[in-house]
């Protein structure tokens, strides 16, 4: 048993591109091994900022090709096409078979097995294989023909213990890489992975990028014990810091407290998104001024701290002046300013849509009792902050920096939540506001955008979603949902966009009202598939209800789900099943007629009226519940039904010999059925 080891050699690689070209690399190379039926125990893939790692282990150095028998052309089919068949498998007109198969008579070349190096088959199919990786981003050096990341220096492939010989574009394959990325002409010699891996950690440099990552992790949660402060989890920042370094080094910067002063939201960004750094807070959750900076080298001297720390302290000093500037102007006396910033090709400026989102909340804050004149206010300022300096230069903090200015210039606190959170929730596990004004503005935001957008004809395809919809789409839904509210949807799309028309902007698409109104029941569709709710129990509540009640479908869905497979869950599938079953059967005689009522006065006996007393108490349940539906009784009370219904079926026949009981007996159990579908429609209900 052999080992193949690969080693891409590169300048630096963005973190992003890393983890892609990793993945798809090690996934391209397990293909080609199933399709070459080359067997393995283990493959992995790793990278620094310089290197991209292939490893599998386990390889035999001789593969066995099995006999085959490979279909050709036609035996009528064209002179070149036979010709072409015989050129790519090498072989002579003498080794074709004639065989007759469904479609027709066909020439056949059985391929013999055979024996081949699988040293041999790697020198042929790497380069193949290296060809074929995409990336994102790439780019040509000098004059060579190769699109890669970064420049490509060089390639070490070796398979047990002997180096590879191919060529790829201009590079010849080695068993020697470069040993320091800053002096490239330190060379060595690579036999297997073991010493490669030792090599580079007697150097301080972890291959392997979870091990870094790990590394990073231990060293944070000892900083954290020892200074007894909390660093935020953010993974995706902790990849990419993983990425960018290869000797990591945790270090404790500080910034001047005086910055304290300013909005911890602008602290985090400056240090997060545009540092890579890790901000820490106190055990209260109070940012501190000190931050976590992951160094790609040890820090002797102290430099690498002292040059972080400054390049924070320009930004925060920037940031000072921006915050200081920006929340003492007017928000009210600004808002005529958003006439010169556009919005939308077809949708006007930013001034347009806060007149839209001004009439739009106020329908809205009917809905939830709440002062139409703050939330139309709301809906008035929201959109400020993108004029201010500090939005320019923090863009990921528009809303939030609307929110401070409203609280430093006096506004209800109410009001300062809504701006800050009007964007909100942007995901499935993001934050959802809950107070009424925050509500009423997001919903407006979000709305208005999506009538927007669907009436110049800008919904989303399949691939692509340029601006979010989807986004905006699912944050109505969470706020539907996490709020326990149902608002009339469908009024308020139509409302919006005649709000749209008033304005002068043309809705050319006219189905966008219909369209939008699906759009939100298939984003309903995925929320509940990402909540793991059964297929069958998605489509039975959505075909139930209409996008006017979204809590609702999602609710009773959730709550069926919960249940279904338990007692209650059984029992009640199993009565409804029993009763359409027999209808769904008799309901094919196009010439049976059933009417929405049954006649108690025929009935033979005991069992016929119980059914029919407990349907009347099960209708007369579902007529009285309000809003507050408990759907958790519901389903208890449906499934209370069972004895009663399982003694009808056991002792009346309902295919009666007299038409007219055999009809009325039907009808019973219509009754039951249209009974049961009060709560969703059970005919969806697959039996698992």
């Amino acid at each position: 048993m052999s080992e193949f080891f690969l080693e891409l050699f590169s300048e630096e690689i963005p973190a992003g591109l890393q983890r892609n070209s990793r993945n798809a690399l090690i996934a391209s190379f397990q293909k080609l091994f199933e399709e070459k039926q080359i067997l393995f125990k283990k493959s992995s893939s790793f990278s620094t900022p310089n290197r991209l790692i292939v490893l599998f282990e386990g390889l035999s150095k001789e593969i066995t090709q099995k006999a085959e028998e490979i279909k050709g052309p036609n035996v009528n089919a064209p002179e070149k096409a036979i010709e072409g068949f015989l050129r790519s498998n090498q072989i002579d007109k003498k080794n074709l078979l004639k065989k007759k198969v469904e479609k027709g008579e066909f020439y056949f070349f059985k391929k013999p097995s055979k024996k081949i190096n699988t040293i041999n088959l790697l020198e042929e199919h790497v380069p193949i294989v290296i060809d074929k990786l995409q990336w994102k981003k790439s780019m040509k050096w000098g004059n060579y023909s190769l699109n890669w990341a970064r420049p490509l220096k060089s390639i070490l492939a070796v398979f047990g213990g002997k180096s590879l010989n191919f060529k790829f574009h201009h590079l010849t394959s080695s068993n020697t890489t470069f040993t320091d990325k800053e002096f490239e002409d330190k060379q060595k010699i690579f036999k297997d992975f073991k010493s490669y891996k030792i090599f580079f950690k007697q150097s301080g440099i972890i291959i392997d990028h979870n091990l870094r990552k790990e590394f990073i992790v231990k060293e944070f949660e000892k900083i954290s014990n020892k200074k007894k402060f909390t660093i935020e989890s953010n993974n995706k920042l902790l990849d990419e810091v993983t990425d960018i370094v290869e000797r990591p080094n945790v270090l404790i910067c500080n910034f001047d407290e005086k910055f304290l002063s300013i909005p911890k939201e602008i602290l985090i960004i400056t240090m997060q998104f545009h540092q890579k750094y890790f901000p820490t807070f106190d055990k209260k959750g109070k940012i501190t001024n000190k931050f976590l900076v992951v160094a790609n080298n040890k820090d002797i001297e102290g430099f690498i701290k002292v040059g972080n720390e400054r390049v924070v302290d320009a930004r925060l000093s920037d940031a000072q002046f921006f915050w200081d500037k920006n929340k003492s102007q007017n928000l009210v006396k600004q808002v005529s300013k958003l006439k010169t910033m556009n919005y939308f090709k077809g949708l006007g400026s930013y001034f347009d849509k806060i007149q839209r989102m001004r009439k739009l909340g106020g329908m809205i804050s009917d809905e939830l009792l709440i002062s139409k004149d703050q939330v139309e206010l709301s809906a008035s300022i929201c959109k400020v902050d993108l004029i201010s300096d500090l939005v320019g230069e923090f863009p990921e903090l528009q809303g939030i920096m609307g929110g401070y200015f409203a609280m430093e210039q006096g506004f209800d606190k109410e009001i300062a939540l809504a701006l800050s959170e009007h964007y909100l929730p942007t995901g499935l596990d993001s934050k959802t506001p809950k107070k009424p004004f925050s509500i009423a503005l997001a919903l407006t935001d979000k709305i208005d955008t999506l009538v927007g957008f669907f009436g110049v004809n800008q919904k989303p395809t399949s691939s692509k979603d340029p601006y979010a919809l989807r986004r905006s789409a699912l944050g109505i839904i969470k706020l539907l949902i996490d709020n326990n509210k149902e608002f009339k949807i469908k009024d308020l799309i139509s409302y919006s966009s005649s709000l749209h028309r008033d304005q002068g902007f043309e809705i050319s698409n006219d189905l966008s009202q219909k369209e939008l109104a699906e759009f939100l029941m298939d984003r309903l569709r995925y929320y509940m598939k990402e909540k793991k709710i059964r297929n069958d129990i998605i489509e039975a509540s959505i075909s139930s209800y209409g996008i006017d009640h979204m809590n609702k479908i999602y609710k009773k869905a959730s709550t069926l789900n919960e249940l279904i497979k338990k007692a209650v869950g059984e029992d009640i599938i199993a009565s409804y099943k029993r009763a359409s079953n027999i209808l769904e059967s008799e309901l094919k005689n196009k010439d049976l007629e059933l009417s929405n009522t049954t006649d108690p006065g025929i009935f033979k006996n005991d069992f016929e009226k119980n059914l029919f007393k407990k349907i009347n108490e099960l209708r007369k349940y579902f007529t009285n519940i309000n809003k507050d539906e408990n759907y958790t009784e519901s389903l208890t009370n449906l499934s209370g039904a069972k004895k009663v219904i399982f003694e009808f079926f056991d002792n009346v026949k309902v295919n009666d010999e007299d038409a007219y009981i055999k009809k009325n007996r039907l009808e019973l159990l219509q009754m039951l059925c249209r009974t049961f579908d009060n709560y969703i429609n059970f005919s969806n209900i697959e039996t698992k």
